[in-house]
């Protein structure tokens, strides 16, 4: 077995330069890609104009009620069309800071009240007379009361908490708005 050496021979760049021209007029043009820019909007659907009734083409009064109830309807659409706010930053960092300020307001309170039944505690163990024990038990009582109503707004504004910032993700809000 006689393995002898070839001469390699390189390749000049004009060749290679060549065949890569060939490869790319080979390669299919790539597809075109659509974007959402590409897309133009869809025109809002109408609904059909209602079929007319071959026996009686006069107005009575039950169609000019619903006539004039549906103008009024779509009169209030668009009014209400008009006075949605503007969703800016302005909006979205506002209403965000007005949530947390309740919720931190109301836990405030919360803790304010702890402290409060917990003195009355204190005062109510404290006191021999029947009479002043049983005022202080009022006061506790309504303290828990206020204590009770207080957790639950506290779960109800961290609720809205929460929806607000699921809403805000999903109207696509850029985080820095949320600050």
């Amino acid at each position: 077995m006689g393995v002898g050496a070839r001469p390699l021979s390189a390749q000049s760049l004009a060749d290679i330069a060549k065949k890569e021209e060939e490869r790319r007029k080979a390669v299919p043009a790539p597809a075109k890609v659509y974007t959402n820019k590409d897309l133009m909007p869809t025109p809002a659907v109408s609904t059909p104009a209602p079929a007319n009734d071959t026996k009686d083409t006069k107005d009575t009064k039950g169609t000019k009620d619903t006539k004039e109830a549906t103008e009024a309807k779509e009169a209030k659409d668009a009014k209400d069309a008009k006075d949605a706010p503007v969703k800016d930053q302005a909006y979205w960092s506002g209403r965000l800071k007005a949530l947390q300020t309740q919720l931190d307001r109301d836990q405030a309170f919360a803790d304010a009240i702890q402290t409060r039944i917990n003195s009355l505690t204190t005062d109510f163990v404290n006191r021999d007379d029947p009479v002043q024990r049983a005022a202080i038990e009022r006061e506790r009582i309504k303290a828990v009361a206020e204590q009770t109503r207080l957790t639950k707004a506290i779960q109800d504004d961290k609720k809205a908490l929460a929806d607000f910032q699921e809403e805000a993700r999903r109207a696509g809000v850029p985080p820095g708005w949320m600050r």
